[in-house]
C-alpha cells in the first residue's frame, strides 16, 4: 500500500520548541521515501475542511503530535474513515502512548511510525462523549479542571495541584450499575480505564488491555485520609488485584473491576474529567466500551 502521512501538531502541547520538531520530523520522514503533509490541531475540534482534504489528497495515516487530548481530538474525528494512527508523544503525562509500548523519545516514536506496525485499540463513550484512554468523576477530575486554568502546564505543575487539591478532596456519591450487579459508594474518585495507566508510567489499571473489549473501572472509596495515599500506591503498583464484588464491597478501600458498560449515578455532580480534559460534568453516565476502534502504530515487539 502507497503511504501518504497527515502530521497533525499541536501547537501549545508539551514544552518543546515545535519549529525544531517539525523540521526533524521533515528530514526523517523524506529520508524515508514517504510522502507527507504537515499541519496543526484544531482547538475547536471543528475538522471538516481537513476530512475533505484528507479524501481529496488520499491519506492513509494521521499522526498526532501531541498528548492525550490532542490523540482524543483527532482520533475521535476521523477514526470513521478507517485510516490508521501515529503518535509522537510531546504531552504532560502521554498515557495511551506508554500503554501501547510507544517510546517517549521523538526519534525512536517517528521510526515506530516509518516502519508501519500496527495493532487494533478499544475506546469507550461517556453518554455522547468519546474518550480512547481514561476518564474519572471526582478528585482527580478536580485536578483537571483546575489544572486547565493554569498558564503553565507540566508534570510539576499537575504534581503540584494534585497535592494541594488532596488536603481539601471529599468523598463524591454515586450508584454504580453493573449488568449482573448495582451498588452505592461515597468515593473520592471513580476512574474507567481503556489504557492502564494515568500517564508518566503512573500505573492506575494493571489488568487494563488496550484491545480486550473490557473497561477497567477502579474506585476509590471514602476513608480516613491518612490511609487514602497508602490505598492509592498500593493500587498504583499493582499489588490491588480485580475483587469479586458483591464479597469485597464492604471490605475494600479501593474496588477494582473489569465490565464492558456500566451505568453511575453523580448524585452529587462530582466532576468529570475525558482523558485529561476538564468537561461539563452530568447526574447520569452511561459508559460502552467500543472495541478495536481505531488502528494505532505501534512497535512491532506489541504483537509478538
Amino acid at each position: 500500500m502507497d503511504r501518504k502521512l497527515l502530521f497533525l501538531v499541536n501547537p501549545i502541547s508539551g514544552t518543546r520548541t515545535k519549529e525544531k520538531l517539525i523540521a526533524f520530523i521533515t528530514e526523517k520522514v523524506t529520508s524515508a521515501g514517504l510522502l507527507f503533509t504537515i499541519d496543526y490541531t484544531n482547538a475547536t475540534g471543528n475538522y471538516t475542511l481537513l476530512k475533505e482534504k484528507v479524501i481529496a489528497d488520499r491519506f492513509t495515516d494521521i499522526v498526532i503530535v501531541g498528548g492525550d487530548g490532542s490523540v482524543n481530538q483527532v482520533v475521535q474525528a476521523f477514526a470513521e474513515m478507517h485510516l490508521r494512527f501515529g503518535i509522537l508523544p510531546v504531552g504532560s503525562g502521554n498515557g495511551l502512548a506508554r500503554a501501547a509500548g510507544i517510546p517517549t523519545k521523538i526519534k525512536r516514536a517517528l521510526q515506530v511510525i516509518i516502519e508501519g506496525n500496527t495493532m487494533p485499540v478499544d475506546a469507550f463513550t461517556i453518554n455522547d462523549a468519546f474518550s480512547c484512554m481514561l476518564s474519572g468523576l471526582g478528585f482527580d477530575a478536580q485536578v483537571a479542571h483546575n489544572f486547565a486554568r493554569k498558564a503553565k502546564r507540566g508534570l510539576f505543575n499537575y504534581t503540584k495541584e494534585s497535592l494541594l487539591h488532596f488536603f481539601k478532596a471529599q468523598p463524591y456519591g454515586f450508584e454504580i450499575k453493573l449488568p449482573e450487579f448495582s451498588f452505592f459508594t461515597d468515593a473520592f474518585l471513580i476512574s474507567i480505564a481503556n489504557s492502564n495507566q494515568f500517564g508518566n508510567n503512573v500505573t492506575i489499571a494493571p489488568q487494563a488491555k488496550l484491545n480486550d473489549g473490557l473497561l477497567d473501572v477502579i474506585v476509590v472509596q471514602k476513608m480516613h485520609k491518612v490511609k487514602l495515599p497508602y490505598a492509592i500506591l498500593k493500587q498504583l503498583s499493582g499489588n490491588n488485584k480485580m475483587q469479586q464484588l458483591v464479597e469485597d464491597m464492604e471490605h475494600k478501600n479501593i474496588v477494582y473491576f473489569q465490565t464492558p458498560s456500566v451505568e453511575i449515578s453523580n448524585l452529587k455532580l462530582a466532576p468529570l474529567h475525558i482523558d485529561g480534559e476538564a468537561v461539563a460534568s452530568a447526574q447520569h453516565l452511561s459508559v460502552k466500551v467500543l472495541p478495536n476502534y481505531f488502528t494505532l502504530f505501534v512497535p512491532a515487539s506489541r504483537n509478538k
